[in-house]
C-alpha cells in the first residue's frame, strides 16, 4: 500500500513526526557545527595567547643565543595543567632560516634541522611561515592532520627572529566537542521527546473526526449513518464547518425521505380512497334495490316461519353491507353548523359507558371555549373515530388521553392510549381500509378519519412515545372553514 493511500490518522501524525524529527536533527546539526566553531575558535585564541606570553622571553633568550634558557621556557610552558583547555603535545622554535633552534622533543625534531627535513606537515608550516608577515599569530588546521598549529611570530619592534610553533592533538579537542555536541543532541532530544508525542495527539486529534466522517459519508445511500458526536470536534473552523454540512445534509436528506414516504402514503391512500368510493357507489344501486325487494317480500307475502326467518337473516345481511358501503363514501364538504365546545364535550359523554366497562382513566383536557369555523358533525367523528379506537387498544384499566386546543390558527387534537404497541409496518398501514389490527370492526374507522382530515386540509400522524403509549396526533386549519 502507498504511503499516500493510508488513512489520515497515520498520515498526518507520520507526516508531522518526519517534519519534526528533520527539523530537531536540523536544529542539532546547527548547534553541534555552531559549537564546533565556537570551541575551534577558541581553542585557537587560548593557543594564540599563549604563544604571545612566550614570545617575549623568547625574544630575548634567541638574542642572546640562551639556547638553553629558550628550552626551559618552552618546556615549562608545555607542562599545562590538567584543568586547562588548551594542551600542547610539542613546542618548536625555528629560526627565519626555518631550522630547529630548540624544541621539547628534540629526538622527534633535532635542533639545526629544516622544517623540510621534518615530514610533510612541515613543509606545509614552512610555506605558511614564509608569508606571514607582521606580529600577528595565526593557527593552522591541516586537511587529514590529527594535529593543529599555532604560528606565533617571534618579534619585537618590527626584529624577528623566528617563529614559535605550537603543535596541539585534535585526540585532546574531540572530547571537549564531544562534551559540546552532546549538549546539542539532548536539545535535539528534548524537542523530540516533547513535540513527537504532542503531534501524534493533535494528529489523531484532527484525523479522527474526519475518518469518522469519511465513514459515515460511504453509509449514506445504503443506511442512515449514525449522528457524529458533537464532543469529537468542538470548534468553528473549516473543519467544523465540514461537520455542520454534513449534519445539515443529514437532516435533510431525512427530511426529504420523511416527505417522500408521506406523499407515497398519501397518493396510495387516495388511489384507495377513490377505488373504495367507486366501488361503493357501484354497490349502492342494487343494494338499494334488494333492500326495497326485502321489504316488499316481507310485508305482501304471506311465507312460513322458516322462509320469514331467512327473510330477516338476508336483511340483516343487506343492511351490514348498506353500513359498510355508506362508510366508505366520505363526504366532509357537507353543510353543517360550526364546531361549538359543547359539540366536543358531548363527544366525553358519548365514549364514556365504553371506557367505563373498561375501568378506564379517560384524562381530558379541553381549552376550546369559543365557537371555531370548522364542521361540527366532521371533528366529531374524528374525535368519536380516534377515542373509540384508543379505547379499544387500551389495556383493562388502563388510561386513554385527549388533548384539544387551538395553536398557531390550528385545531389540534392528541388522543393517546396505552395499549398494544404497534410496528413500523403496521402504522405504515394503519390508515389503509380493511386494515384492521383488533378483533371486530371493518378497519374503516381510522380510514374514514384519515380521509376526513386530508379534505379539510389537516394532517394525521400516529408515534409510538416512550414504551407503552401510542400517541395519534390531528391538526386542522381554522381558515379552511366549511
Amino acid at each position: 500500500m502507498s504511503f499516500m493511500n493510508l488513512s489520515y490518522r497515520y498520515k498526518v501524525p507520520l507526516w508531522g513526526s518526519f517534519l519534526i524529527v528533520v527539523s530537531a536533527l536540523a536544529v542539532s546539526a546547527s548547534f553541534m557545527l555552531n559549537a564546533y566553531n565556537k570551541l575551534e575558535n577558541d581553542l585557537a585564541i587560548e593557543s594564540e595567547q599563549l604563544g604571545y606570553s612566550l614570545k617575549s622571553n623568547l625574544f630575548s633568550a634567541m638574542l642572546q643565543d640562551d639556547v638553553w634558557r629558550a628550552f626551559e621556557i618552552i618546556a615549562e610552558a608545555s607542562q599545562r595543567p590538567a584543568s586547562a583547555r588548551v594542551h600542547v603535545e610539542s613546542m618548536v622554535v625555528v629560526d627565519n632560516a626555518l631550522r630547529v633552534v630548540v624544541s621539547t622533543h628534540p629526538k622527534e625534531t633535532p635542533m639545526l634541522t629544516t622544517m623540510g627535513e621534518l615530514g610533510a606537515e612541515f613543509r606545509e608550516l614552512a610555506t605558511r611561515i614564509s608569508v606571514m608577515s607582521g606580529e600577528q599569530a595565526k593557527t593552522v588546521y591541516l586537511r587529514h592532520s590529527k594535529h593543529y598549529y599555532s604560528l606565533t611570530p617571534i618579534s619585537k619592534d618590527n626584529t624577528r627572529l623566528g617563529t614559535l610553533v605550537i603543535v596541539h592533538s585534535r585526540d585532546v579537542f574531540l572530547p571537549l566537542y564531544a562534551d559540546s555536541a552532546w549538549d546539542a543532541l539532548s536539545v535535539g532530544g528534548l524537542i523530540l521527546a516533547i513535540l513527537l508525542p504532542f503531534n501524534w495527539y493533535w494528529g489523531q486529534r484532527m484525523a479522527l473526526p474526519l475518518v469518522q466522517l469519511a465513514a459515515r459519508m460511504e453509509q449514506l445511500g445504503k443506511k442512515w449513518p449514525e449522528k457524529l458526536d458533537p464532543a469529537l470536534y468542538e470548534y468553528h473552523d473549516e473543519l467544523g464547518s465540514l461537520f455542520e454540512a454534513y449534519h445539515h445534509l443529514l437532516k435533510d436528506l431525512k427530511a426529504k425521505e420523511t416527505l417522500e414516504a408521506r406523499m407515497v402514503q398519501s397518493e396510495r391512500l387516495a388511489a384507495l380512497g377513490q377505488l373504495a368510493a367507486g366501488i361503493a357507489h357501484e354497490i349502492n344501486n342494487p343494494l338499494s334495490g334488494m333492500l326495497t325487494a326485502i321489504d316488499t317480500l316481507k310485508y305482501h307475502t304471506d311465507t312460513s316461519p322458516l322462509t320469514q326467518k331467512t327473510i330477516a337473516l338476508i336483511e340483516r345481511g343487506l343492511n351490514q353491507v348498506k353500513e359498510t358501503v355508506a362508510a366508505l363514501l366520505v363526504e366532509s364538504k357537507v353543510k353543517s353548523r360550526t364546531l361549538t365546545p359543547q359539540d366536543i364535550e358531548d363527544v366525553l359523554m358519548l365514549i364514556s359507558p365504553m371506557s367505563s366497562r373498561k375501568a378506564l382513566h379517560i384524562a381530558w383536557h379541553n381549552s376550546i371555549s369559543e365557537e371555531i369555523g370548522l364542521p361540527a358533525t366532521c371533528i366529531r367523528q374524528i374525535l368519536i373515530n380516534l377515542l373509540m379506537n384508543a379505547i379499544k387498544a387500551a389495556a383493562h384499566q388502563g388510561e386513554v388521553a385527549c388533548d384539544i386546543g387551538i395553536e398557531a390558527a390550528q385545531l389540534r387534537i392528541s388522543v393517546s392510549n396505552n395499549g398494544k404497541m404497534l410496528t413500523e409496518e403496521q402504522i405504515a398501514h394503519l390508515f389503509e381500509p380493511f386494515a384492521a389490527f383488533s378483533e371486530g370492526g371493518h378497519g374503516l374507522g381510522l380510514w374514514v378519519t384519515y380521509q376526513v382530515v386530508q379534505q379539510l386540509g389537516g394532517n394525521i400522524t400516529v408515534s409510538r412515545e416512550m414504551k407503552d403509549r401510542m400517541n395519534f396526533r390531528v391538526t386542522i386549519p381554522i381558515e379552511n372553514e366549511t
